[in-house]
């Protein structure tokens, strides 16, 4: 593939989501991906269901822009096979606890004696260091501990998770970025870089009032349901139709021009955010009504029309019919290798001037590049069946 990160090669020893859509991200953007995995199972998020010939559909989106190594890191001799694929990366991608990693001689001092201006990029529940690094941990586990469950539901509520595990996304976003900001940094220094990553950490840093607000009023943020803490309106509406519609008048120029579109004049008193938060109840039932009384697609028109930022609450049918999330690429078309079937599958994000991201290829099999990739590394093939043999591939 070309692309940015053309020649960069990516070795994944991670599972699941964070670690792999890290590496994912950059192989969409031309870095060439190595993902290990463990001999007959395979990366778990492989049986998550629903399952297409006995594999997860989630994985055409999950392993692509991969190929696929199967290494026992439980052997006793994994450890210097898995020094040798480091020793040809620029980059090791990883989400194993500290201690599962130190156990299994594959640690960052591990992988820099392969290779001395290595880049690891490891994703843990609670980072490397502190009284909590060995505890494992999943995306809900961070939620619930960045505080983003707290914030999430409904007054009169329990606390609910998101509507995904959105901790597994953000970290992998954001363990994506830290390897271009280490690999800069290693390219600069010549030195080798390592980014420890809290699973929870870009979690907390992204809801930027959350300690702030507590810090200066003293209270604890609590749920709030669709409403904003800081913004009115700001809510989930429903439509004539019954169909949902978001509508957040976020600045007061958003708030004027919605006012123009409800034609409800009198509203224009309300012309500061604070105004309005003070009088949530009745700007909320107002917008509440004036939604009410249309039908979403013409509701739509004359907002757009006054310049008013909304959108329709999406089911994943809704956005597979969008003419717009086609039109940007957002979801395409993909025909799997291994039995021509084509799937739709979300595409890369953003578009770029100087260059383009691509799926590429297609989800691996297990161990499809094992025999390859070894060749590659210079093993004969009688090493190779030993290794086969002897349970290390």
């Amino acid at each position: 593939m070309s692309g940015p990160l053309s020649g960069v090669r990516v070795l994944d020893l991670s599972t699941v989501l964070a670690g792999p859509l890290a590496s994912s991200l950059l192989g969409e953007f031309g870095a060439e991906v190595i993902k290990v995995e463990q001999p007959g199972t395979g990366d778990p998020a492989r049986g998550y269901p629903p399952l297409e010939g006995g594999e997860s559909a989630a994985w055409a989106v999950v392993g692509r822009n991969k190929s696929s190594v199967t290494v026992d890191l439980h052997h006793p001799e994994a450890a210097a096979l898995v020094g040798r694929l480091a020793a040809t990366a620029d980059i090791v991608v990883t989400n194993f606890r500290p201690a599962t990693l130190k156990r299994f001689s594959i640690d960052f001092d591990d992988l820099v004696a392969h290779r001395p201006d290595l880049v690891m990029v490891h994703v843990s529940a609670f980072g490397r260091t502190g009284p909590y690094a060995d505890r494992p941990g999943f995306a809900r586990v961070a939620e619930a501990f960045a505080g983003l469950t707290h914030r999430t539901g409904f007054p009169d509520g329990p606390p609910v998770f998101s509507g995904y595990p959105v901790a597994d996304g953000v970290t992998g976003i954001y363990a994506a970025f830290a390897a271009l900001l280490a690999l800069r940094q290693r390219d600069l220094t010549g030195e080798p870089q390592l980014a420890d990553i809290g699973l929870y950490e870009p979690l907390l840093r992204m809801m930027e009032d959350f300690i702030v607000d507590y810090d200066t009023t003293g209270e604890v943020r609590e749920r709030q349901g669709n409403e904003n803490p800081h913004i009115s309106p700001n809510n989930l509406y429903r439509t004539r139709d019954g169909r949902w519609l978001a509508l957040p008048a976020s600045t007061d120029q958003m708030w004027r021009r919605l006012v123009a579109a409800m034609e409800a004049p009198e509203l224009a008193a309300y012309d500061s955010m604070t105004t309005r938060i003070e009088h949530r109840a009745e700007i909320e039932g107002r917008v509440a009504d004036f939604v009410a009384a249309h039908d979403l697609d013409p509701l739509s028109k004359r907002l757009e029309r006054a310049g008013v930022a909304h959108g329709p609450v999406n089911t994943a049918a809704d956005i597979c019919a969008d003419p717009h999330v086609r039109a940007r690429g957002s979801v395409v078309e993909v025909a799997t290798e291994h039995d021509g079937r084509t799937r739709l599958v979300q595409g890369s994000a953003g578009k770029f001037s100087g260059f383009e991201q691509a799926v590429g290829h297609g989800a691996p099999r297990l161990g499809e590049h094992t025999v390859a990739v070894l060749r590659d590394l210079g093993l004969a093939p009688t090493t190779i069946d030993g290794l086969a043999d002897r349970g290390v591939i």
